[in-house]
């Protein structure tokens, strides 16, 4: 069977899975150690690209770009598999403890052995933009497109569209600016597979008109068709990944359900406890793989009240809603983005979305480290300067020797269960 040869592929992918902590800033630095330095399943100049195409996605765009390594390699069955193999792990842990979060006190939850994750994906993001910035950024347009970049996301972070709009503006400066059209091999073209585009608007549609019937007429089980509507609905629409995920989530199920004109009209929408919402909102980012995962927590929760199979069917129903629509997307317009490459606007606008990419990443890096304490002492340790040097550590050790990202994680993981 052909699959057999992609074992040590899938193998890789496991092994990420349960290793990627830090949410989508700390996977693109662990995928350029794991599929570009250490397996040479793509280049870096291929990531990059594969990254910048993402970003101008909807959905979970670390997901995505892995699931585009997977299709690299072995067209689209090798992609599901990545796919599922890679959100299969931390989809369990989270659909799990929508069932254990009863028993816990979700108000004094702690969790100290994951204290010093956020400054390793820190140390992660960094070498990644280092590392980008060596290919990308090589004569002067590109630094001034990566400089404004990095200026204009790090003052409007919270607001997701910037990704799109910085990227879109760095290819258009660059193609303006870039006049040489450098030799290129002759690229051949990508059948575009329709099918795609036509299920993922099938779903949409279909979602749409049974969560809506099944609210009018009242249906005693409607829950799991309002579920995927709100949560497929959620996977198509949202730039800037978690960040804005979970904003919008806690909108849907903690406070709008709480309304007066909602309680008024529709009694029984779905909705969540705000102490259990926020525990897998924290937990999510606690765990290794994607954040997305959150949706078979949430849908667990969604359907907790109707009964142990109807919460597993909400787990499922959370995961699929949310992480299909973002695999159906970038495998119906990553053959669109691969037949572009062949005409010169194009190519010579890549340069200057390259250069914006890593102006966001820069920006990224230094934004995160506005939430770690990075001087001083906290409750009588010296967890700040651990912080600094988990990411200069970090960073060092992804540059100047070849440890595996997973061990990293590790250390990081008993750092924090040290102190």
């Amino acid at each position: 069977m052909v699959i057999l040869r992609h074992i040590p592929f899938l193998n890789a992918v496991l092994l990420h899975s349960i290793s990627a902590f830090g949410g989508p800033q700390g996977h693109l630095g662990m995928m350029m150690k794991t599929f570009v330095e250490k397996r040479k399943d793509l280049t870096q100049q291929e990531l990059l690209d594969y990254n910048a195409f993402c970003q101008l996605l909807p959905g979970a765009s670390s997901t995505q770009i892995l699931t585009l390594i997977g299709y690299k390699r072995g067209g689209l069955p090798l992609a599901i598999l990545t796919l599922i193999i890679w959100i299969l792990p931390a989809a369990i842990i989270m659909g799990a403890l929508s069932f254990l979060v009863r028993y816990f006190d979700t108000k004094n939850i702690h969790n100290n052995i994951f204290r010093f994750i956020q400054p390793m994906a820190v140390g992660f993001l960094a070498f990644a933009a280092f590392r980008a910035f060596t290919i990308v950024v090589r004569n002067p347009i590109a630094r001034v497109i990566m400089v404004f970049s990095m200026l204009i996301t790090y003052m409007f972070f919270n607001n997701p569209v910037i990704f799109p709009i910085v990227i879109v503006v760095g290819g258009f400066a660059s193609n303006l600016t870039e006049k040489r059209d450098e030799h290129r091999e002759k690229i051949p073209p990508r059948r575009i597979k329709w099918w795609n585009l036509i299920i993922f608007f099938s779903l949409f549609i279909l979602g749409g008109v049974l969560s809506e019937v099944s609210r009018k007429q009242e249906w005693p089980n409607r829950a799991p068709f309002n579920l995927f509507e709100n949560l497929y609905r959620f996977g198509s629409i949202v730039f800037g990944g978690s960040d804005v995920l979970i904003p919008m989530m806690y909108e849907q199920y903690v406070v709008r359900p709480n309304t007066e004109r909602v309680q008024r009209r529709n009694p029984n929408v779905i909705r969540i406890d705000r102490d259990d919402f926020l525990t897998g909102a924290g937990m999510v980012r606690a765990i290794p793989g994607p954040v997305f995962s959150i949706g078979a927590y949430t849908g667990g929760l969604a359907m907790r009240n109707m009964g142990v199979g109807y919460q597993v069917i909400g787990c499922i129903i959370g995961i699929v809603a949310l992480f299909l629509p973002s695999a159906l997307l970038v495998l119906f317009f990553y053959p669109v983005w691969h037949n572009l490459h062949k005409y010169s606007a194009v190519y010579r606008s890549l340069k200057g979305i390259n250069a914006a990419i890593v102006g966001i990443m820069a920006a990224s890096t230094i934004y995160l480290t506005r939430d770690l304490s990075l001087t001083g002492i906290v409750d009588g340790r010296p967890v700040s300067f651990l912080n600094v040097g988990v990411i200069a550590g970090t960073f060092l050790i992804l540059t100047f020797t070849k440890w595996p990202a997973p061990v990293i994680a590790g250390l990081c993981l008993l750092l924090g269960w040290i102190f």
